[in-house]
Formats: C-alpha cells, structure tokens, sequence
C-alpha cells in the first residue's frame, strides 16, 4: 500500500541530499503540493469544479504553489521549495524537477476559446529557479532549463537552454544525466570536481587569463605614455587662455 509513497520519497530523496530521513520530505511544501493537486485533480476529473478549486486554494494558502486542478502531472514530480504556478492545461511526465519560481504560464487564447495553452514537460526535465515557460510549447524529454530562462519555443530533447532569452545549445544527454545536476544549471565544463573541490586546470586557466589581461593593460599604458610624452624641440601646452 505504501510503496508508492516510498518509491516517491526516495525519488525526492535522490535529488536532494538535505532531507535526513523520509519524514522531512513529508513536510516538503512541494509534496504536500503534489498530494493535495492529486486530490483536486481527481475533484477536477469528476466535474466537482467548486471543491476542486477549493482544495486547489487551501493548498496554495498553506505552500505558496499553486496547481491548477486541470494540470496533468506524471509519477515523481519534485517542487524544490515552491513558489510555482502550473497552469490548467500544463502536462508533466514523470521525474521532473522543478526549482523555486517557475511558472508554466499560458498563452492569451485570440479567439476567446481555452483550449491547450500551457507548456508540456516530457520526463526527466530539469527546470532552473526563476525559469518562465510560456505557452502550448514542449519541453522535450531529459531537456534542461537554465535559471531565470524565458522559453516561448519547443525545446528539443535533451537539449539545454540558458539565459534570459533562451538560446539552445543541444548536449547529448548521456553526458548529464548519469548523476543528478542540481538546479539545472547548464555547465558544460563544470569548474569543481566530484568532492565540490576547483579543478586545477580551471584555477590555471583563469591564472593564465589574469596574466594575459595584465600584459594587455601593461602594453596600453605604455602606449599612451609614448603618446602624451612631448616631443623633443617642442614646447609643452600651458593650461589656460593663449593671449
């Protein structure tokens, strides 16, 4: 009976070290989130509309998420923190992870009808903190979002997108999603290794560009000075008004 609720736990658990037990992560706004949006869904599905809503307010007054009851969401969903909205029509597969102030936001329907008009997360999506995906886009299978992106286009699978305007740099994802990338943050050479330690060849790069950088600076000084310096024979400029 309980091995769902287990295996769902655990799932948490693999993707956040914090929690020290299972308990802790039942008090997870996100999984209390997750559970009351499961009841309101099935409210939703039975055209109960008033309850459905109902249950959907009382949770966002308790964990500042707000699920819509329409929303349709796969196995081992993970809110790290909360403050997410998920629109009516979103679709989530299974193992997503959404970090702190996301929105799957909908599109302004131009001929009055609802219709599909939020995003569709395939499985295994990583979505960055701050991260906005607007409208009946789709985010393809193992794609990840980078913190704060705007992402109004379909990203393909396994694809990354960063920055405000979310421009696509496509990384095969075998090279990620062996171990679990925390926050979505795109890092195709990562600067610490496995221990959180800074890798020496990046500290020796970053040396060797310090060094480069103060070379140039050194080069520009000089040429202004031969610059400025007067020219044999001639008489330096006085400052003021010449009578």
């Amino acid at each position: 009976m309980f091995e769902p609720l287990i295996s769902y736990l655990d799932s948490v658990r693999a993707r956040d070290p914090a929690p020290r037990s299972r308990w802790e992560i039942l008090l997870y706004p996100g999984v209390l989130a997750l559970g009351m949006h499961r009841i309101a869904h099935w409210l939703f599905d039975a055209k109960l509309y008033f309850l459905a809503r109902f249950v959907n307010h009382f949770s966002r007054a308790l964990t500042a998420i707000d699920i819509h009851p329409g929303a349709r969401i796969g196995k081992n969903f993970f809110i790290d923190h909360g403050f997410t909205v998920i629109g009516e029509t979103a679709e989530i597969g299974d193992n997503v992870t959404i970090y702190q102030c996301v929105t799957l936001g909908g599109s302004n329907p131009t001929n009055g009808k609802g219709g599909k008009r939020h995003p569709t997360l395939c499985d295994n999506v990583i979505i960055g903190s701050g991260a906005q995906i607007i409208g009946p886009i789709v985010v393809g299978e193992r794609a990840r979002v980078g913190a704060n992106a705007v992402v109004t286009d379909d990203v393909p699978a396994g694809a990354t997108m960063i920055g405000l305007k979310a421009r696509s740099t496509l990384v095969p994802a075998e090279e990620w999603i062996k171990e679990f990338i925390p926050y979505g943050t795109p890092c195709d050479d990562p600067p610490c290794d496995d221990q959180g330690r800074p890798r020496r060849d990046c500290v020796e790069k970053l040396e060797a560009e310090i060094a480069g950088l103060r070379e140039d600076m050194a080069a520009m000084k000089a040429m202004l000075d031969e610059r400025s310096a007067p020219v044999e024979g001639e008489t330096p400029l006085k400052s003021g008004t010449a009578d």
